[in-house]
Parts: C-alpha cells; structure tokens; sequence
C-alpha cells in the first residue's frame, strides 16, 4: 500500500501597493510595448526591476553621514 503524504502549506505571500506616475505618452509607450512583446505592463514593470528587488533584499543600509572633517573643526580651541 503507497504512503500517502500531505502537502506543505505554503505561507501566504503578503503584497504591498505601489503607485507610479507616468506621463499619457509615457503610459501609451509602456502599453505599446509591451502588447507588441505579448505581455501586460505591470509584468513587464516587475520583471525590469526583479534583479533589484531580490539582490538587495537583506541589505544593511548605512544611514551616517556624519563628515570626518567636521568633526574636527573645534578639536584644538581650549577656553
């Protein structure tokens, strides 16, 4: 007799909305192109900026922008 396995539930995906402006001929070339590649615009949108999207996931953004030379200004002035 075959054993019988579930299936894993997947955990389910949460999407967040992003807005974009364009312009009327900006959209109407968007549209174009993509019709004559056979696609819509929001996939070919996502697959323009996938490589971006997945490569910088996990990355640790340094928000210092502390300058070093302005740090010294006031080192060598004793009252």
């Amino acid at each position: 007799m075959p054993v019988v396995r579930k299936k894993k539930k997947r955990k389910k995906i949460r999407y967040k909305t992003f807005t974009l402006k364009l312009t009327a001929r900006q959209k109407r070339s968007l549209e174009r192109f993509a019709k004559s590649r056979r696609t819509t615009p929001i996939k070919l949108i996502k697959k323009a900026i996938r490589p971006l999207l997945e490569n910088y996931a996990d990355l640790e953004v340094n928000m210092n922008n502390e300058k070093v030379n302005q740090l010294q200004l006031f080192e060598g002035e004793t009252e």
